[in-house]
């Protein structure tokens, strides 16, 4: 496997680059300020967004750093996963430069299952729009009175009614449902009990405005509410909608899942490896600028072997993300679920150990709003939750394993 950037990827890198420094990181820390200002508590309702983010993401479209992470040379920009993979690392550096590119999740997850199983009127419904950066969307999977680390114990339901289905249930962790431009969710819920544990769930597209969804609140993550996106709660009381809005068919939800997950994984762990990337180049700084005891703080404490350890953990991250990238575009998910499963590990674990060597040089300013750090120790940390926690990935990569040799 040869993992050097080719020609095409490596002007993308240039271009990413460039914008960022050109206009993303000089209105980093004035962006990261305002959000929290603007956006303090809860409430959902008064949530912006910022409005450098939106002419930001004007000029994004028009430079052609935009829907990316899309192998589609018409609807995106025609990259492979391991093209987009390293795009994907510079966007992680700063939190909310992932919308700017519409690379965002859960969206990116959401327009995939759309372009790959969505329907001509379904596509022009919500693709389009969401390709535009128009509107965004949520999916509600998990649920908050069962253990969803276990997908198949999923009770919200979905009934047939002539030509409706029914839809009843509580979601949780939804994340996007605070976003001011939020319209869609894609619901995945038990229709077929009456089948095989994999194919009893189905995935529904249900307009956000619809009668009975009750938005409940939103949770905070470390104490922070992650806006203007948030993780919601939210709960379907008879929410009817056309049949027509079913995703390929009853009992496909998992079908659906496998193909969703696997590149937006990709996703995930790159833009962690970007995070990790900015903590570490924030710990150096940090450690080479500040003295105690008459000494750099780099000199300290075993500061050094610190640094070398982060540098040494991000570079096998980054390799083992970069094989299941390249598995997954040469040979499909299904012969790269043990890399896909082993990077949901072993970068998010990387991410926060790196970020908190990072906390602990900044000290108190580590704790608090004046660095992207807190975000990124609460960011790392739901990433060992987020799509399955490590236990469940570290069950797939084992049965795999002991299956080689039944």
């Amino acid at each position: 496997m040869d993992f050097s950037h080719n020609s095409k990827t490596q002007r993308y890198i240039k271009r990413m680059r460039e914008f960022m420094q050109t206009h993303v990181e000089p209105i980093e820390e004035r962006v990261y300020e305002e959000i929290h200002q603007n956006n303090p508590s809860s409430d959902w309702t008064k949530w912006s967004i910022h409005p450098e983010v939106e002419r930001l993401k004007a000029i994004a479209k028009a430079d052609g750093l935009w829907n990316m992470f899309l192998p589609d040379d018409n609807l995106g920009q025609g990259l492979t996963c391991l093209e987009y993979a390293p795009l994907a690392e510079e966007t992680g550096k700063v939190l909310f430069a992932p919308e700017i590119f519409n690379c965002n999740a859960p969206d990116t997850g959401n327009m995939e299952v759309l372009y790959h199983f969505g329907n001509e009127a379904q596509q022009k419904q919500w693709l389009t729009p969401l390709l535009a950066g128009e509107i965004r969307s949520v999916f509600g999977m998990t649920e908050p009175d069962v253990a969803s680390s276990d997908a198949t114990n999923m009770a919200a339901t979905i009934k047939e009614d002539g030509n409706e289905l029914v839809l009843n249930g509580k979601k949780w962790w939804t994340t996007g449902l605070g976003h001011p431009n939020a319209k869609l969710m894609i619901f995945m819920g038990l229709s077929n009990p009456e089948n095989d544990k994999h194919n009893q769930h189905s995935m529904v597209l249900v307009p956000l405005d619809s009668q009975g969804i009750e938005i409940q609140r939103m949770l905070s993550a470390y104490g922070d509410y992650d806006a203007p996106f948030g993780h919601g709660e939210v709960h379907l009381n008879n929410v009817r909608v056309p049949k027509t809005n079913l995703l390929v068919g009853m009992g496909k939800g998992f079908a659906i899942a496998q193909g969703r997950l696997g590149p937006g994984r990709i996703h995930h762990c790159m833009r962690a490896i970007g995070m990790a990337e900015k903590a570490l180049e924030l710990a150096i700084k940090r450690g080479l600028s500040r003295v105690a005891f008459g000494r750099p703080l780099i000199e300290l404490g075993g500061n050094k072997e610190r640094i070398a350890q982060a540098r040494m953990l991000i570079e096998q991250s980054r390799l083992l993300t970069l094989q299941a990238a390249w598995k997954i575009d040469n040979l499909g998910v299904k012969h790269a679920m043990v890399d896909i499963s082993a990077i949901k590990v072993v970068v998010p674990n990387m991410l926060q150990q790196v970020v908190d060597m990072t906390l602990q040089i900044h000290g108190g300013a580590g704790m608090c709003n004046d660095f992207p750090i807190a975000k990124f120790a609460a960011g790392a940390r739901a990433l060992r939750l987020a799509d399955g926690p490590d236990e469940v990935h570290m069950a797939m990569v084992s049965r795999l394993e002991l299956k080689k040799y039944k």
